[in-house]
């Protein structure tokens, strides 16, 4: 039977009636395989499929089985999958339906499927129906916001907080699920009741004394009678050429301080802060920090930060507290101890790049439009640009530029952050978890290049205009599933026309040339031939030659030379990457 598919497409269909039995037609075209209820089995072939123009792919109620077919995305018109009530089983690869924008529709129920939801679903902008009801999906549901979306949850092994994208969802779509709890399911409970929380604080107390005595006894052991204690204050070195180290002293320990246009405070003052975690990342923990005079400081909890010995970090902080730009998060101070290391910054509240694109907004959050994206990557190509005039002498002068480590401040400037790390992260470490060896040159060659921090920047331009989220290409390993080249080419594989562009973003025709000259400009940083792409001077001159608006003359230009920027003259071949 498939044999009979394969004769040529307009053949498939006559007067919008199917030629061959489980052929779907619209108007007069063939559309795609509606194979339900036949009894069929074994394992679905994508490959043969993939020769079809398929848009829709149904074998509903049949005795399909094995694992999700890990190569669906070579379907990549598709609309509509179709797989529920066979014995399909196992985990769906996270990165399933990458590259699937033009998805409606996913529908797996009734099967059995373990691990969790793909986090390649939450790439599918026009998604509207996803049904994963009755199978053995664990973990937290994540935070889909596609705005049209309804889901079916129900009769699985999930966990967790129901997003609050879903929270208008009929409560019957989870039910079946132990752990789910919030809207539109019942409150979350406290983990914790008043008699265990009672036993803690018993137990920390006894602890706390316990400590306390130890300590007594030690220091009367150490203290030499005839002399008096001498108060510790501000200590501070100068070093010719090397600028200049303040710190406390402490019974935890020393706080060094490399800008001495703050006001110093001891690490114990720290410690006894009022703190909130931030998040937790691949490198260590971030705690939001509140003095008890007001000051407010995030504080990063680095583990694997021992590349270097103690007097080659404490340099390269030096160099790092040098460092003076509008557009740098200045570090402020650190703390060194062999087994962790703590950098204090600013707080900024308006959270990172990330946050704003793909986060919820709030109320009072004004929208992320054309001139404020263009100012932003302005912002981010300058602090850059400043970071390789004042770090010659590093291959990586960021080396984990992305969005969640560009924070945004009160007048929406970007401030860098978590740059120059690169040095003092452990090799493996860095090598696994950092942007910048997620490039092609990296993943290929173990290599990287004073044009790879080129590459993140070229991603970020590309996340920014389409409001993607590449995050769920970095992930932890050094082969082809963390390459985010396969996001960039799930970008490069779209109808280019300017619904590439995120719907936030204003498509006025005063502004679409614009829009796809900084577009162009990002393809070409994100170019694999390391060779072939651009220098950040030439990135950093084109992007401030994008203007917010097109002059008439301009626009006509891109619309009637054909080039790359007409939005109606754009092909594959345009953005065709060189692999060499």
């Amino acid at each position: 039977m498939l044999d009979n598919w394969r004769e040529p497409v307009q053949k498939l269909c006559s007067w919008n009636t199917p030629v061959w039995n489980g052929c779907l037609c619209v108007n007069d075209s063939f559309w795609g395989l509606r194979l339900e209820g036949m009894g069929l089995g074994g394992k679905l072939d994508i490959d043969s499929l993939s020769e079809l123009p398929l848009r829709s792919l149904s074998v509903m109620n049949n005795n399909f089985s094995g694992p999700f077919p890990s190569n669906i995305n070579k379907l990549g018109k598709l609309r509509g999958l179709f797989l529920a009530n066979n014995n399909f089983s196992g985990e769906i690869p996270d990165d399933a339906f990458s590259g699937m924008r033009a998805m409606t529709k996913v529908v797996l129920g009734d099967n059995s499927f373990v691990g969790k939801i793909p986090m390649s679903l939450l790439g599918l902008p026009r998604l509207v129906d996803l049904e994963l009801q009755d199978n053995q999906f664990s973990g937290r549901i994540p935070d889909f916001w596609q705005a049209d979306l309804t889901v079916n949850f129900s009769n699985n092994k999930l966990e967790g907080t129901i997003p609050d994208t879903l929270r208008n969802q009929n409560a019957s779509s989870f039910f079946g699920n132990l752990n789910l709890c919030g809207k539109p399911l019942d409150p979350c409970k406290r983990k914790n009741s008043t008699k265990k929380i009672a036993i803690i604080i018993a137990a920390v107390v006894v602890l706390a004394l316990a400590a306390l005595i130890v300590l007594f006894i030690f220091y009367r052991r150490r203290q030499k009678p005839l002399k008096p204690e001498k108060s510790v204050n501000y200590l501070q070195t100068e070093e010719p050429n090397k600028g200049t180290v303040t710190y406390k002293n402490s019974e935890h320990g020393k706080l060094y301080f490399v800008r001495n246009d703050r006001e110093k405070f001891e690490l114990e003052e720290l410690l006894r802060a009022s703190a909130e975690v931030l998040g937790s990342g691949s490198f260590g923990s971030s705690y939001k920090a509140v003095l008890f005079t007001g000051q407010t400081y995030v504080v990063r909890r680095f583990r694997n930060m021992s590349n270097v010995g103690k007097e080659e970090f404490y340099e390269h902080m030096r160099r790092l507290g040098r460092l003076s730009h509008r557009n740098l998060l200045p570090l402020i101070a650190f703390y060194y101890r062999k087994e962790e290391k703590l950098l204090i910054t600013d707080f900024v509240e308006n959270g990172s790049l990330a946050s704003l694109l793909h986060g919820k907004r709030t109320p009072n959050q004004p929208l992320l439009d054309w001139p404020m994206r263009l100012r932003i990557i302005k912002g981010v190509a300058r602090g850059l640009a400043y970071l390789y005039k004042e770090l010659p002498m590093l291959t990586l002068p960021h080396g984990h530029l992305k969005s969640s480590n560009i924070l945004i401040d009160a007048t929406y400037e970007p401030l860098l952050a978590d740059y120059a790390l690169a040095p003092v992260i452990n090799k493996d470490h860095a090598q696994e978890f950092m942007v910048a060896y997620k490039s092609p040159e990296s993943t290929q060659n173990d290599m990287v290049t004073r044009k790879t921090d080129v590459w993140s920047l070229g991603i970020l331009i590309l996340e920014l205009l389409t409001g993607r989220f590449p995050a769920n290409y970095l992930k932890q390993g050094r082969g082809p599933s963390a390459d985010l080249a396969s996001w960039v080419n799930s970008v490069v594989r779209e109808e280019w026309t300017g619904e590439v562009f995120d719907k936030d973003v204003s498509l006025a025709r005063k502004r679409e040339g614009q829009m796809l000259r900084l577009l162009k400009i990002g393809m070409c940083c994100c170019e694999w031939n390391v060779e072939k792409r651009w220098g950040l001077r030439e990135a950093i001159e084109k992007i401030e030659e994008v203007k917010e608006r097109d002059s008439d003359d301009d626009y006509s230009s891109y619309a009637s030379e054909g080039d790359f920027y007409s939005s109606r003259a754009m092909t594959d071949d345009d953005f065709s990457f060189s692999r060499a």
